[in-house]
């Protein structure tokens, strides 16, 4: 059954999201709140998209500056490599959980710039990912034709040696 929620409902979810302290987990919101997380998820993306009037601007505005690891420069990389250099523990996944990023793309990073893997590896367009969702499938398909074309094969042969083998050659008589 599909539970329906007021729209202040899912502002105020949000907001205390956004405004949650370190020692919270989003899990912890999404179960407190009786909803699921990724549905949390969604209406914060909604917010995001300010497609939700009246969550705060400035919250917004510091949803929009999260940045994905994937979309940090290089300079902002190794700047955070060298501000974690003397960082363990607690107190690395602290500094990271306010940085937005996980200790394991700082370390992951870190192993870049040592082996000089610093080159930003290109990300793909909406419309170029489809494309070559596309052709996979295409070619998945290509070759699933191509196996079951060859097992016929494989059983026609198999069973044209048995004949031959029960019957003879027709070359015998």
């Amino acid at each position: 059954m599909k539970r329906s929620f007021t729209k202040s409902f899912k502002i105020q979810a949000v907001e205390k999201v956004l405004s949650r302290r370190n020692d919270t987990t989003f899990t912890e919101i999404a179960n407190s709140l009786d909803i699921g997380a990724s549905t949390l998820r969604k209406w914060i993306v909604k917010a995001r998209n300010q497609e939700f009037d009246t969550v705060s601007s400035i919250e917004i505005n510091n949803m929009s500056k999260d940045k994905r690891p994937q979309d940090w420069t290089r300079e902002e990389r190794l700047n955070l490599v060298i501000s974690c250099g003397s960082l363990m523990g607690e107190a690395l996944n602290e500094y990271c959980r306010e940085q937005g990023v996980y200790p394991h793309h700082v370390k992951q990073w870190e192993l870049d710039f040592v082996n000089g893997n610093t080159q930003k590896t290109k990300t793909l367009s909406p419309a170029e990912m489809k494309t070559l969702k596309h052709e996979n499938k295409a070619l998945k398909k290509e070759l699933n034709r191509k196996d079951k074309a060859l097992a016929e094969t494989a059983a026609l042969l198999v069973l044209q040696k048995k004949v031959q083998a029960i019957w003879g050659n027709d070359e015998d008589n």
